[in-house]
This record gives structure tokens, sequence and C-alpha cells, in this order.
């Protein structure tokens, strides 16, 4: 039996007992660790495959240790032009060691055991205390005391006698006949005579 797992961005695949090297992960040696992203499960007998994962399914481990990888050397040039670098780069690592492959099965629901048959007396009791269980129970409702405001009086302000209405009323504007209308008169132009008419 096998999976296949995911994790620090590789795939990898293990069986029960494997030790492997994946990226650090933030545990102290000796700590319980789970994969849950499991993409493949092959037992003798059939295959699960995830789309993307599987389903309900782990893999456990132990982590064995954290260490450095190897240092890789990072070369760049260019050429001519008097370019070149070297840098390393030296990987933290974790050694985990699998424990487990779980399959997340369900296993099928066990059987209830056939319940004994009461008398029909028995029955109509076991019936209506059921009934009285789903009842809600009654909550008691206190009155709620509300305090009513009395309506203050609208004030309006007394109306105004007619004859004072008419006073303070705007003054009406006086017919403008007084002036007398001017008529503008049309002035005759006198026609300019040419030098060759003289």
């Amino acid at each position: 039996m096998f999976a296949v797992i995911k994790t620090g961005g590789k795939q990898f695949r293990v069986q029960e007992g494997d030790i492997l090297d994946v990226e650090k992960l933030d545990l102290e040696e000796g700590k319980k660790v789970t994969f849950d992203n499991v993409l493949l499960i092959d037992d003798d007998k059939n295959t699960l495959i995830g789309t993307p994962i599987v389903a309900k399914a782990q893999v456990v481990g132990e982590v064995v240790e954290n260490f450095k990888d190897k240092k890789v050397l990072v070369f760049k040039k260019k050429r001519r032009k008097q370019y070149r670098k070297t840098t390393g780069h030296r990987q933290m690592l974790t050694r985990v060691k699998i424990e487990k492959i779980l399959t997340g099965l369900e296993t099928p629901p066990k059987k209830k055991p056939a319940e004994k048959k009461l008398k029909p007396e028995e029955e109509l009791k076991r019936l209506e205390a059921e009934v009285v269980k789903k009842r809600p129970a009654k909550k008691k409702v206190e009155p709620v005391k509300t305090e009513v405001k009395k309506a203050e009086p609208i004030k309006t302000k007394p109306a105004k006698p007619k004859t004072e209405r008419a006073k303070t009323a705007a003054p009406k504007k006086k017919a403008t006949a007084e002036k007398p209308a001017v008529k503008k008169t049309a002035t005759k132009t006198k026609k300019t005579t040419s030098k060759k008419e003289k």
C-alpha cells in the first residue's frame, strides 16, 4: 500500500516506514505531523484517486530531525561584460518517518437491535409520553407597562381682524398713466448723390 502526498510544493510517493526529506516544517523533533493533501492511495484491491485530493485521507508521520541540505552553488556570468557572480544556498529540510496511511473510508453502520414488541396499552402510554415531550412549554407572558404621555394642545396664533389685514397688505402700484407716452418719429435719411450725377 502506498500514497502520493503533496507538501512544500512537491509530490512524494510514500509507504509505511519510509524516511522522507521535505521542506522545513515548524515542528520540533519527536512531534507528530499529518499530511492532509493526499492525491492518491493505492491498495492491493483498489485505487483511490483524488479530485484533486482524496477526501478524509491522511498520512501520519513523526519528525526525526531538522537539518540543512548540501550547499548549492549559483554561478552567474555575462560574456564580454566582465561580470561574474558566485553565490551559495543551503535549504532547510525536515526528515520525517511515515507511520500510517489512513484511507478515511467509513465503516458500515452497526445494525440496531430489534425492539421488543409492546402490548397495545403500553404502546399508547409510550406514544402519549412522546407527544407531551414534543409540546413546547408555555411561557408566562408578563404585561408590559407603558407610560402614555398626554398630548400637549397645539398653540395657534389668534386670527387678525379684517381691518388689520387690509393695513398690512402690500400697497398696490399706481398706473403709469401719469407720464405721457413719447412717440418715436421716423427720421428720413437724405440720399447721398454720387459725383457722376452732379
